[in-house]
């Protein structure tokens, strides 16, 4: 190790000129990758809606409708007029509406009421519409501007575009509240007032050159975006603490900084890699996930922590001997002791920690298995003008969530009694199709094809029925079941179901088993790492035991507030928070083992406690704050739901750190002692 820090030393300057240079073209490049806003596009391909997806774009020239316009206080004159300007907008297709559904020049009063309401209601119209993917942000404003403020615009389009035109705003109002809150923290635990800035460089320029090679990657999903720059800078923040301190501390014994930082980085390289090992397999467990959000998000960890780690070993060094005058020419005095008289005091408790952990652990470990989850984006903020609009057309129409139907074309009679049932199916509160709209006695030849081709393909009927339920939820989903039952005793497995909710239930199918794949391979990872770190059999579990019991008690305070949660966020989270916390549990356990080399186990326990604590807590504060600061600053439900898990998680584990991890290791000193490698123990007198 020593001969590659020296090769470090030897060509510091071309080090930093390459690093700099590299972080400008990746500050260029992240502008040319694409962001995904649709979850859906992140579905296993074998997933029955995904394949309704692809045949629908194959067979008919009209994608699914992707947004809903409300027009108050209208004629049916006055509506035609809006469906007519709507459909005239750049990017907007396939405006659907009553006329489409019945004969306007027939009495209202004549036709089915049911089927009236779904487009016409109190003297408010309501289209159905598709949005061009891809520019929902302009086509949206454009949309805007044509109804006005007291009309309304809702729809998977409207969440994008919200989604789009919010993210780059929140991610620079995050990173304004971030960094100087960092700067505090780091100050606060450091003796210069320039050393915080050397810190957050090394990362910095390792998260820069992350976005920037996301463009071999083409395009990232929106999540990945939000919270993997922030994560990743949260995370691996420890690891320029851990190499700076080093150096600090070989700067007292060796007057020449070059030879202090190879000292340091040979001393502080087995803490590093272990704590960046345990982080990279927790985070590559994410590209295991069959939802490929998940899958997403885990790459671009993995390449960060990558990324971070060779940051902070060759970089951060190279950079620091280039300028180390700045650090002594701005030393100050500590603001608080980094040694804390506090080991006796958790000692006193110990039994009480102990017994309270217990306690909650189980009720905690099945409650968070009966939380209530959210598959979709989750709601949005009444106080948005997206927020106030869903409420608005809710309180009209009432919850409508269409489900379109694709089957084998040709039979009109088996298409009628299909309708039939389906007409019957609880919930559903509308059929649309051709044998609805036109006639089943009318051959489609006869007609215009402009009439036609909307229920028509060469190959497919198209059926679409709208439901009175919400995008998701025990309603919503149960009529999907029923919607596909139906189908299927008609076509078999050659009908295709399509819409929100049905692409909900198969993410909720899909993700559901995911968690079980990712949460058993993270454990197995970060236990096997643990397992060489300390080479002993029963640290690893003590250790685990810790933070997970923290994850468990954090994904069920939803279940006992009666909160739902956002399935993403807690997917993501359990992964996230063990991989990301277990360093605290690492730290304290490598420290105690030294100690006890030379003490009792309840003195070494206390030593651990006096002068690691001030350590932990500020990793633990830093990754709290950019949890909370995502929850505070993010208006898409997703991010926000992973900033509060994350924020709450970071203070969970450092609690279960301070309190149960010292308790539990003087329980099982012994055993500690007999099942690690080389523990070399001191022998108390008997």
């Amino acid at each position: 190790m020593l001969d590659i820090a020296a090769k470090i030393m030897k060509y510091k300057k071309s080090i930093v000129v390459v690093f700099m240079l590299l972080t400008v073209f990746s500050a260029i490049a992240q502008f040319f990758v694409s962001v995904n806003y649709n979850m859906s596009e992140y579905m296993p391909e074998n997933t029955p809606s995904t394949k309704a997806i692809e045949v629908m774009e194959a067979e008919f020239d009209t994608p699914l409708s992707n947004a809903q316009v409300m027009i108050r206080d209208v004629s049916l004159q006055e509506a035609l007029v809006y469906k007519d300007r709507l459909g005239e907008l750049d990017g907007v297709s396939d405006v659907v509406w009553l006329d489409q559904a019945l004969d306007l020049k027939t009495p209202l009063e004549m036709a089915e009421k049911e089927l009236v309401e779904t487009y016409y209601k109190d003297n408010h119209a309501l289209f159905s519409l598709t949005v061009r993917e891809g520019d929902e942000v302009a086509i949206t404003e454009a949309i805007y501007d044509l109804i006005g403020e007291e009309n309304a615009l809702i729809g998977d389009a409207a969440d994008t575009a919200v989604a789009q035109s919010m993210a780059a705003n929140e991610a620079m109002y995050a990173a304004l509240l971030l960094v100087p809150l960092i700067i505090i923290i780091l100050v606060i635990s450091t003796t210069s007032w320039i050393e915080p800035l050397f810190f957050l460089t090394a990362i910095g320029v390792s998260v820069l050159i992350n976005l920037g090679t996301n463009i071999f990657i083409g395009e990232i999903s929106f999540v990945t975006q939000s919270v993997s720059p922030i994560l990743q800078l949260a995370v691996s923040l420890d690891y320029a603490v851990f190499l700076l301190h080093s150096f600090s501390d070989y700067r007292k014994k060796t007057a020449n900084p070059e030879e202090a930082m190879q000292l340091a980085i040979k001393k502080s390289f087995p803490a590093i890699a272990a704590s960046a090992a345990t982080t990279f397999f927790g985070f590559l467990a994410l590209t295991f996930m069959q939802f490929e959000i998940g899958a997403d998000l885990g790459v671009n960890l993995v390449k960060g922590i990558l990324l971070s780690f060779i940051s902070v070993m060759v970089f951060l060094p190279a950079l620091t001997v280039l300028f180390y005058k700045w650090i002594d020419k701005t030393q100050h005095k500590p603001f608080v002791p980094t040694t804390l008289s506090i080991g006796k005091g958790v000692m006193k408790v110990r039994f009480v920690s102990l017994v309270v952990v217990f306690l909650v652990l189980v009720p905690g470990f099945l409650a968070q298995q009966e939380t209530s989850f959210i598959y979709g984006n989750g709601e949005q903020p009444e106080s948005t003008r997206l927020g106030a609009d869903i409420i608005a057309v809710d309180e009209v129409f009432g919850q409508t969530t269409p489900i379109v139907l694709l089957v084998p074309k040709g039979d009109v009679a088996r298409e009628v009694r299909m309708e039939q049932d389906l007409e019957g199916v609880q919930h559903v509160t509308n059929v649309i199709s051709y044998n609805q709209a036109v006639s089943p006695a009318i051959p489609p030849e006869y007609l215009d094809p402009s009439i036609t081709e909307q229920f028509h393909s060469e190959n497919y009927s198209q059926i679409i029925l709208y439901t009175e339920t919400e995008n998701e939820g025990e309603a919503a989903f149960g009529v999907v079941e029923s919607v596909r039952e139906i189908a299927a005793s008609y076509y078999g497995d050659e009908a295709l179901a399509l819409g929100e909710s049905v692409a909900l239930y198969d993410m909720k199918t899909t993700i559901t088993r995911d968690n079980t794949v990712v949460n058993i391979l993270t454990i197995v990872a970060i236990g096997t790492v643990l397992l060489f770190t300390f080479k002993s059999i029963s640290l690893p579990v003590v250790l685990l035991l810790t933070i997970q019991a923290a994850v468990w008690i954090n994904l069920a305070v939803p279940y006992f507030t009666d909160t739902p949660l956002v399935f993403v966020g807690y997917l993501v989270v359990s992964t996230v928070q063990l991989a990301a916390t277990v360093d605290y549990a690492i730290l304290f356990t490598e420290n105690y083992l030294e100690n006890r080399k030379e003490m009792s186990a309840k003195e070494s326990i206390i030593k651990t406690l006096n002068e690691k604590t001030f350590s932990i807590s500020i990793s633990a504060a830093i990754l709290s704050c950019v949890g909370f600061i995502l929850w505070i600053t993010s208006s898409n439900p997703i991010v926000a739901s992973i900033g509060l898990l994350l924020g709450r998680g970071a203070l969970l584990a450092f609690i279960m750190v301070l309190f149960f991890l010292p308790a539990v290791l003087l329980v099982f000193d012994k055993v500690i002692g007999k099942t690690t490698i080389k523990a070399n123990f001191f022998r108390e007198d008997t």
